[in-house]
């Protein structure tokens, strides 16, 4: 029997590519959140810093394209992880290349064990190989969608 608070989501929101990869995300966020807070940084931040650490003497450029993410958006990560001593940016010309500190460097353990700590948590829940055919049915989803915008 449901409860008489019980909320029924709107049939429309089920189905819809674009409410359920925000409820998933929205979710994955959360999880990613609660792994992550033992580094200090956010996922993003560590996914950044993880980036810098396996390819010191990228450009500021080549680091959003690679993080999909606009330039804006890769210099306030850049500054939050400059201000706490994980990377240094050094000038040549116009160009801005980023390298890890030895303090960021020594994080990357813990980061790599956030990262398998979360991906234990969402492969505990949806099974393993259902979590590696969700993540490469939506990578691939993401490719073909990106192609025609």
């Amino acid at each position: 029997m449901k409860e008489m608070n019980e909320k029924k989501q709107c049939p429309i929101m089920c189905s819809c590519l674009y409410f359920t990869s925000n409820k998933l995300n929205r979710i994955l966020n959360k999880m990613a959140e609660e792994e992550f807070i033992k580094t200090g940084l956010s996922p993003s931040h560590a996914l950044t810093l993880m980036n810098i650490n396996r390819q010191a003497g990228l450009s500021q450029k080549e680091l959003s394209e690679i993080m999909n993410i606009k330039p804006s958006t890769t210099t306030r990560f850049i500054d939050k992880l400059e201000g706490r001593g994980l990377v240094e940016r050094k000038l040549e010309g116009k160009l801005s290349y980023l390298y890890p500190t030895s303090k960021g460097i020594d994080l990357q353990t813990e980061i790599d064990k956030c990262w398998e700590g979360l991906n234990k948590r969402y492969s505990e829940i949806l099974g393993h190989e259902e979590g590696i055919k969700l993540t490469e049915a939506i990578d691939k989803a993401a490719t073909e969608l990106e192609k025609n915008i």
